[in-house]
């Protein structure tokens, strides 16, 4: 009894689960959803939550069959072999520098526009990529104590900024903005929309946290995935009813541009109290989800490389980490949206999505080992996933090859 009490909290699981989740992704999904318009961005967070919450329930039955202390590159070897556990390393990488390029690319905008509405300085974007990876760089370098305090002083901005955010928004939303659907174009939020679910590599840490509790890890694993989801439909409401499609300042402009939501706002509501949240709040998700896959970078390129994380080590590992994706982020500027699209249409789909069903029929069907579904679903449910699946990858990688599905020009339908 006494093992059981200390076998962590349903809640802390679910926090974890759904801050994992929460962050600057946030910045992109009105504008990457508002072609489709507010009905059809429904229906797409509804089957990316599906997606990736049925996904994740199939990541958690491998880890529990193999034992619940592994890691993820653990379970890919010993479910998928060496090839597995290669393929999970460079699409961890790949991951990692994605999220970390549209990080650093989206903070140059935010931190110059902050600059230049309450301080009257006006900087170039680049510059303001500049500051913000130098100073958070610095935290990094510190050591995970500091950047622990650091974020959770952030972690409380956030929700206060949300929250205020929400609440003045709500008085400036215009109901024909939300009446403006185009189904056809929806679809090509799909790619962001499951890396804004991606908690999966938290499911090896709460299934240690929570020692193996199959019926307690179920809870934490659904509500902490419906959190978010409830987070993300209020901000579309927000943000849709706000920011009008097209005219300047408009979502169609801020995708073109690659521009995050709030630099959208910004523009239609202009140096306001509203603006001066937004501003905050663009700034608090940036630098909190930038820390927190930072950290795990450095971390993962020390484990790897076998570089001791302290002075002069851990100096050259935020160096490895950070110095990539600022130079793409310097060369391609505005690559905010698209780092963000090919984070989930390829490495979140492939590792949180046809993994976790492929690690799952190996240990059923192949090895028929005796364990517990954690999703009740036999062959015919594990191919729809897999099927859904490689059409996100292909989306995406249509996409990346020219063949977009959102014009140049969109008829506005009501």
């Amino acid at each position: 009894m006494e093992t059981d009490q200390k076998a962590g909290s349903v809640l802390g699981g679910t926090l974890l689960v759904a801050g994992s989740c929460i962050g600057a992704g946030m910045l992109a999904l009105p504008v990457i959803t508002g072609i489709g318009g507010f009905l059809p961005s429904i229906g797409m967070f509804l089957i990316a939550w599906l997606f990736m919450t049925s996904t994740g329930f199939l990541l958690l039955e491998a880890n529990l069959a193999i034992g619940h202390d592994l890691s993820l590159i653990s379970i890919a070897e010993k479910t998928l072999g060496k090839t597995g556990k290669f393929l999970c390393w460079v699409l961890f990488l790949f991951l990692f520098y994605s999220l970390s390029i549209a990080y650093i690319s989206a903070s140059g905008s935010i931190v110059s526009s902050i600059l230049d509405d309450f301080a009257g300085i006006a900087i170039a974007s680049w510059v303001g990529s500049v500051l913000f990876t130098v100073i958070f760089g610095i935290f990094l370098c510190v050591g995970t104590r500091s950047v622990d305090y650091l974020n959770r002083l952030l972690m409380l901005g956030l929700i206060v900024a949300y929250l205020l955010l929400v609440f003045l928004g709500s008085f400036h939303i215009n109901p024909e903005n939300l009446a403006l659907h185009h189904w056809k174009y929806a679809f090509a939020a799909l790619p962001v929309l499951i890396i804004s679910f991606g908690f999966h590599n938290m499911i090896p840490s709460i299934a240690m946290y929570l020692k193996g509790d199959i019926g307690r890890l179920r809870i934490v694993v659904l509500f902490g995935s419906v959190l978010p989801l409830l987070v993300y439909l209020i901000w579309e409401v927000v943000m849709l009813g706000i920011i009008p499609l097209e005219g300047r300042g408009g979502l169609m402009q801020a995708l073109d541009q690659g521009e995050a939501a709030t630099e959208a706002l910004r523009s239609v509501v202009g140096r306001s109290w509203i603006n001066l949240v937004a501003q905050l709040f663009a700034l608090f998700a940036i630098v909190t989800s930038f820390l927190a896959q930072s950290l795990s970078l450095v971390d993962f390129l020390g484990d790897g490389l076998k570089i001791p994380k302290i002075r002069w080590g851990r100096v050259s590992l935020v160096f490895l980490t950070l110095l990539p994706p600022f130079t793409f982020a310097y060369l391609y500027p505005g690559i905010f949206l698209q780092a963000l699209n090919m984070a989930g249409g390829f490495s979140a789909v492939i590792l949180f999505g046809i993994f976790p069903v492929l690690m799952v029929w190996t240990l059923r069907y192949k090895r028929k080992l005796p364990m517990s579904r954690v999703l009740p679903i036999g062959r015919i449910g594990l191919t729809l996933i897999m099927v859904v699946a490689v059409g996100i990858f292909f989306l995406e990688l249509a996409q990346e090859l020219g063949f977009s599905l959102v014009p140049a020009n969109v008829e506005v339908v009501l």
